[in-house]
Parts: structure tokens; C-alpha cells; sequence
């Protein structure tokens, strides 16, 4: 989901950090000066001097090359700093549409982008592809593989993993969509109920395997059962022998009271609407209560089915426990109102992973452009540091709007000021959606993709890739 929004990251404030602290003698990993930017982080090369430490830009790392980790790294770009970006891939997803890739709609290349190819024009920023595994706050070093990187200033911007509210034995059986991987096993999994169907003789394993069981009303869920339902009523429909995929039964549960609970309820009820003329069930003020290989459980209702997809809740990523943080029940590390950790004003903690709060004590939502909000604003405070200027004051979060998306020609957006759905509200949704991918290269394929398949019906990444347990 967006949504968008193209959404999809945290209490006082600290006193204004020293303009360039100096570097530790302790470090084991160094990186190069202004004069020698764009070279790689060189392992284990100690510290000539304390005079050579003194006289270095300041070193900043960031973890993490989401929405937030990316925008904190662009704005710093004309900083007198140097900029280490640290993360265990070596590309940035648009998680906004992660759910196209996982119902055939796109392919992974067309909303992933190198993470070295998106900052190879900035002459301050090195990208580290590493996994971090500890942070020692003491000698300000990160713990990244087998190197040890040392920062002056900490920006971490690692995202959430999927929650399933102390049931993580259901994880096997209704997977989550947060990387390409679950992207593509999900659609593997899609398919391959639809291949599997077309070969079942027994009725009722058949009718397992063509329902199709989303739990979480969200905008992510939202989204995935309306692109099923595109997908089996119209892109599948002519192309088996045995099986009609228009009778596949997709079901959406949600365990408060109405779908899309951010938005006004009028577009909420809208959206449901929706959802029910694609010919999906909306299960609405019920839990689900167990899921299993072949059902799941809602409320005292058996559903039987062989696919089940989670879109119900996030954690935040370890940060919380690398730095020995206090969080909240998300796992997300309480900030000050500057976004630093309390009593380490070097350190920065954002977007899914930190507890930030607005101006008025409001969570800010887990959305991309509060995250991006966030990244840019803990680059402006390091910059006035290091610059000697006045502090930019506490986050403010400026919230622009939601959208969501219900299939191939309808959509829900709700910016305040203007409310639309239907027709005009998904050509304003895949509009926001193309701008905010990075690349020139994407947003034209992207929207190629799009119209062919708004002409034709058809999805054209229908691949089963991957192995899987049976393979």
C-alpha cells in the first residue's frame, strides 16, 4: 500500500551535538575523506594519528536504504560530512507496490533500484552491503559483518518485519510481504494453486486450493485482494481447460469493525464496495483465531484453504535491541522530539523504527512519506550541527494523504481537502505512484505495463519462479 500514499517513519528535545566530535583511536574500519570520496569502506585500517583523527569530516552511517534512509542520505549530500549507507541488500524497494509483484502485475526490477546506482552521483556517499548485527554506543562504531564501522553520527532506518501478535507458528502458512522474496513466493504460491487445481480430481481439495484467505484490511490487504481478484476473473479466465479461475472464492478479514480503518469511513465503505463487486468476501469485526496448511480459523468459522496471506500488523527490525533501547509494544524505539535516542543526541532512530510523535503526541503513521519526512529532517539537524547554525526545532510531521487502490479501475484517496473514489481516484493513484518511483527507467515501464494491461486485461509477469518444498 501505499498506500501511499505513497505512504508506507519518532519526544524533548536534546541540546545541539558538537560540531565535529573527534574520531576514536579504537575504530577498525575507516573511510575515505572529501578529497578521496567515493571509495569503499577499507577494513581493519587503524588510526594513524590523533592529529590525522581530529582533522577528518565527520563520519555519518546510516542503516538502512529505505524511504528514510535514502532521503536522509540525499539531503546530506551538499553537508561537509562524509555518508556510509549500510544495508544487506544492494537495492532499494518501492514496498508501496510490492503486492503488484506478488499478484503478476510487475516484475521485481520494476520497483527495485541499486542502491550504488541511486548515489553514484553523490561524491560523499559510500555504500556498504553488509548485515548489521550489533551497534557498540560506547566507542560509536556499528557492527556490520565483519567490519566495524565508526560514526560520529547514527541514522537508523531499518523498517519493520511482519507481527503476527505472539502467533509466529502461523508465519509458515500465511506469509508476509515486505521484501521481493515474499513478493515472489507469494506469487509462486497463487499460481501454482490455480496449476494445482486444474489436476485435482477430488472436489473438495480443488475447492481448497481455489480459495484464497488475506487477513489484515489494511490498505495492503486491500490492494492484494482486489489484484487476486483481477488476476482469477480476468487475466486466468480463458486459460485453463479443466477449472474456471472466476469461481475462485477470495476472502478479506479484518478483525475491527470496517476495512481501511485510516480513512473516512464513507471511503472505507466505498472501498468494501468495491471489493464486493471484483466478487471478494469482506469478513469484517471477527479475529482469526488459528490458521493452518489447509484452513484458517475465523472466530468459530472453519474456512478451508490451501493459500493464506498476511497483511494484519508490523514489528519494528532489532534496532531497539542492538542499541538497548527502551520501545513501545511494536518494538519501536521512544525518541525525543528531535528523533534522537535519549541521552545519545549523535544517534537518530526513523521511520518504522522508531515510536515518533507529532507535534501534537500523535503517532506518526508507518507510511513512506513519513519516513521520507523524517530522513530529510535528521539530515538537517546533523548538517546545522556541523555547520555551527541554529537547531531546526522538534519533527514536524505534515501528513499529505491515503490512498489505496481496489483493482484495475478503482481506487480510494483521501487527501482532507479532497476525497475521491472510483475511476478518478486509481488514474490519481497510479499517477502518485510512477512519481514516486526511482528512475527514469521504472516509471516508463511501470506505466507501460500498466496501460497494456488496462487494455488487454492481462498481467504479464505470470511466472512460478523459485523453489518450494515440493520442488
Amino acid at each position: 500500500m501505499i498506500p501511499v500514499l505513497i505512504q508506507r517513519r519518532r519526544g524533548t528535545t536534546s541540546p545541539a551535538h558538537p560540531a565535529t566530535p573527534r574520531m576514536r583511536n579504537d575504530t577498525a574500519t575507516t573511510v575515505e575523506n572529501k578529497s578521496k570520496a567515493d571509495t569503499a569502506i577499507a577494513p581493519a585500517a587503524p588510526v594513524r594519528d590523533q592529529a590525522d583523527a581530529s582533522a577528518r569530516r565527520p563520519q555519518v552511517v546510516i542503516i538502512g536504504a529505505g524511504f528514510g534512509g535514502l532521503s536522509a542520505a540525499h539531503a546530506l549530500r551538499h553537508a561537509p560530512v562524509d555518508v556510509t549507507v549500510v544495508d544487506k541488500r544492494n537495492y532499494h524497494l518501492f514496498q508501496p507496490l510490492l503486492y503488484q509483484v506478488a499478484t503478476a502485475g510487475l516484475s521485481p526490477a520494476q520497483i527495485a533500484s541499486p542502491i550504488r546506482g541511486i548515489l553514484r552521483k553523490q561524491r560523499n556517499a559510500t555504500v556498504l552491503m553488509a548485515k548489521v548485527t550489533g551497534i557498540d554506543k560506547a566507542a560509536k562504531v556499528v557492527l556490520a559483518g565483519d567490519q566495524r564501522v565508526p560514526y560520529d553520527h547514527l541514522i537508523l532506518a531499518t523498517g519493520a518485519r511482519h507481527a503476527y501478535f505472539g502467533h509466529d507458528e502461523w508465519e509458515p502458512f500465511a506469509p508476509g510481504l515486505k521484501k521481493i522474496e515474499d513478493a515472489t513466493d507469494i506469487r509462486r504460491r497463487i499460481l501454482i494453486a490455480f496449476e494445482k487445481a486444474e489436476t485435482e480430481t477430488n472436489p473438495a481439495e480443488r475447492e481448497r486450493l481455489l480459495t484464497f484467505v488475506v487477513i489484515g484490511g489494511g490498505p495492503t490487504g486491500v490492494e492484494i485482494v482486489g489484484a487476486i481478484a483481477e488476476l482469477a476473473k480476468t487475466a486466468l479466465a480463458r486459460d485453463f481447460r479443466n477449472i474456471d479461475p472466476r469461481l475462485a472464492r477470495i476472502i478479506l478479514v479484518e478483525a475491527g469493525p470496517r476495512i481501511l480503518p485510516t480513512f473516512r469511513e464513507s471511503l472505507s465503505a466505498a472501498a468494501e464496495r468495491g471489493l464486493v463487486r471484483l466478487g471478494a468476501e469482506v469478513r469484517t469485526g471477527t479475529p482469526v483465531t488459528a490458521v493452518a496448511d489447509d484452513h484458517v480459523m475465523v472466530g468459530a468459522e472453519r474456512i478451508e484453504t490451501r493459500t493464506v496471506l498476511w497483511a494484519a500488523g508490523v514489528a519494528a527490525s532489532p534496532a531497539a535491541k542492538w542499541l538497548g533501547a527502551a520501545k513501545d509494544k511494536a518494538g519501536r524505539v521512544i525518541v525525543n522530539a528531535d528523533l534522537t535516542l535519549p541521552g545519545h543526541p549523535e544517534i537518530f532512530v526513523i521511520g518504522d523504527t522508531a515510536a515518533m510523535k507529532d507535534t501534537n503526541g500523535q503517532q506518526v503513521p508507518g507510511i513512506a512519506p513519513a519516513a521520507k519526512q523524517a530522513g530529510a529532517y535528521a539530515a538537517a539537524v546533523i548538517t546545522a550541527r556541523v555547520k555551527g547554525r541554529d537547531f531546526p526545532g522538534p519533527f514536524r510531521y505534515r501528513h499529505a494523504g491515503n490512498l489505496a487502490t481496489i483493482g484495475r479501475k478503482s481506487a480510494v484517496v483521501d487527501f482532507g481537502w479532497l476525497r475521491l473514489r472510483g475511476n478518478p481516484a486509481w488514474w490519481l493513484w497510479g499517477f502518485a505512484h510512477i512519481f514516486f518511483l526511482i528512475g527514469f527507467r521504472n516509471r516508463i515501464t511501470v506505466a507501460l505495463d500498466w496501460f497494456w494491461s488496462y487494455l488487454t486485461f492481462q498481467r504479464g509477469s505470470r511466472l512460478i519462479t523459485g523453489g518450494g518444498p515440493d520442488d
